[in-house]
């Protein structure tokens, strides 16, 4: 049976060094820029970018899009986007 959305998204918080979230929640802004940090997506951690410029980001550099525009990511990743970055982060 596959992962739900919410083990995947607590899946990837642990991967990258957050907490795991008893209830079913999006991403911070802290754990987007965490998650950026460990597929190699620099931001400037002294003023985070928006959540789309980031989720963007994270989709370019796993090789889910063809560029970080965040107006392709304006909502919150969909399962398909959770178990690409869940899988780019076990092969690191």
């Amino acid at each position: 049976m596959s992962p739900t959305v919410d083990e995947l998204r607590n899946e990837i918080r642990e991967a990258v060094g957050r907490y795991e979230r008893p209830v079913s929640t999006a991403f911070t802004k802290e754990a987007l820029a965490a998650i950026c940090g460990a597929v190699g997506y620099e931001i400037d951690t002294d003023r985070l970018p928006s959540k789309p410029q980031m989720r963007a980001g994270i989709l370019w550099k796993i090789g889910e899009r063809e560029d970080d525009d965040p107006a392709d990511a304006e909502q919150p990743f969909r399962k398909g986007d959770l178990e690409a970055i869940a899988a780019a982060l076990s092969d690191k």
